[in-house]
Order: C-alpha cells, then sequence, then structure tokens
C-alpha cells in the first residue's frame, strides 16, 4: 500500500490559533519511547517541485520539538537545513532509516543503505516517529511525499 501525503502552502494551520505551519502528518502511535533504540524504516517518493518541507521526524527534543527532521529543498534531502543527506531524490523512491539510541544520545539516517549522517540527538525525554508532509522554510506551493513499507523497530 502506497500512501501519497499532500498539503498546500496556504492551508489553515493545524489548530486556529495556532503558529505552525501547514501539515498533513502520520504518527505512528504505539511506539512512543523514552529509552532504548529505535529504527524507523520506510520507503520514499518525492515528486519534482516539492521543496521546503519535512517528510519525516524524530518528534522530541529539549531545545525544539523535534530531535531530528529529514527535509527537502531542490531535490536534496537534508537533516534540518543542513548536512544535505542525498541529492537528485526527486521522482524516484529511496530507502529512509532513521536509527535513534535515546540512551546514547545519538541519531543515524541512512539512505539507502548507506549512513548519512550520524550525530547527538536533541535530547528531550519522550520520542515518536512522523512521516508526510511539514511546510518548513520557503516552501512550495504544493508539497507530496509518498510513503511505503512503513516499520518501526526496536533493538
Amino acid at each position: 500500500m502506497i500512501r501519497e501525503v499532500t498539503t498546500y502552502s496556504t492551508d489553515k494551520p493545524f489548530s486556529q490559533g495556532s503558529a505552525t505551519l501547514p501539515r498533513t502528518e502520520i504518527r505512528i502511535r504505539g511506539y512512543d519511547y523514552s529509552s532504548g533504540t529505535w529504527q524507523f524504516e520506510g520507503y520514499g517518493y518525492v515528486p519534482s517541485g516539492t521543496t521546503g518541507v519535512s517528510i519525516m521526524q524524530v518528534f522530541g527534543g529539549s531545545s525544539r520539538a523535534t530531535t531530528l527532521m529529514v527535509r527537502v529543498y531542490d531535490g536534496s534531502l537534508t537533516n534540518y537545513r543542513s548536512p544535505v543527506l542525498a541529492s537528485n531524490i526527486y521522482n524516484k523512491w529511496f530507502r529512509l532509516n532513521v536509527i535513534h539510541n535515546a540512551d546514547a544520545g545519538r541519531v543515524q539516517i541512512y539512505i539507502d543503505g548507506t549512513l548519512k549522517y550520524d550525530g547527538s540527538d536533541d535530547g528531550g525525554s519522550s520520542h515518536y516517529f512522523k512521516f508526510g508532509v511539514y511546510t518548513q522554510n520557503d516552501p512550495s506551493s504544493y508539497m507530496e511525499s509518498r510513503w511505503k513499507g512503513i516499520k518501526v523497530l526496536r533493538k
């Protein structure tokens, strides 16, 4: 099953009066965690033209709402605004694996089986995974991501 997730930059926020930007996200319930090593795996697809959008998050951080945010800018996958994790990702499927070792405070991002990022998390005491489209800086008017084969694993 392929999940197609879309939003427009002119859509209303999550709730009236909220300062958040338009989004359509899928939260994976039943897998909230505060310790241990957890992994998100899924196959993602972003059509050309989609930019300025988060497509996957590890929610929960101490200095911001998230500990990791995989975004799309002009055909590149990034962790927040940088570093670039992969270029030329438009119009093709890629495998995304995000591993979060909450005990060690580390996150790793793999694209198609290759380690692209290994760094510290942003703390926080409770985490969960989300994927979809969440408007960020310099967005396109229409944003879309597609997903299949989603798994959450615990070591």
